[in-house]
């Protein structure tokens, strides 16, 4: 019974005296299986690519839906000459993340979330040419429905 002592005292002080890496070969699975799902709920980023208004502000945004009355080029143009910006809006054709809603405008019968976007990419002939990402306003309609 001694010898089943001892060597249960050694195991002990073997433990004792290099607790790490036997703490640590014992924790590296539990950790791995709380990761798997942590690593798996990460999404892929999805880009949008196609033809967006970008303003350079909230308001120039709003603005430009008080303007519009189906001549988009006619309302950017009217909004860059109140801003004294030929460049404030503009109607490009690029690869952008839609970030978070922050508003709604309506005109008429119109509706539309105004939306931040991060702009990567221009849609070109030779293909999506990569930019700088760049931040913007942009405008996605809405469908209203009579309650």
């Amino acid at each position: 019974m001694s010898a089943a002592i001892d060597s249960n005292v050694t195991e002990v002080d073997a433990m004792l005296t290099h607790p790490l890496p036997s703490f640590a070969t014992r924790l590296m699975p539990l950790l791995a299986a709380l990761a798997v799902p942590l690593c798996a709920s990460a999404q892929p980023t999805e880009y949008e690519v196609g033809a967006s208004l970008v303003c350079d502000t909230q308001t120039q945004a709003e603005r430009f839906v008080a303007l519009f009355s189906g001549d988009a080029q006619a309302a950017i143009d009217a909004v860059n000459t109140e801003e004294h910006d030929p460049t404030a809006c503009a109607l490009i054709n690029a690869a952008y993340l839609r970030g978070s809603q922050v508003g709604t405008a309506r005109h008429g019968d119109n509706a539309f979330e105004i939306v931040r976007i991060l702009v990567v990419g221009i849609d070109t002939p030779a293909g999506i040419q990569a930019v700088q990402p760049s931040a913007y306003f942009s405008l996605f309609g809405v469908k209203e429905y009579a309650v």
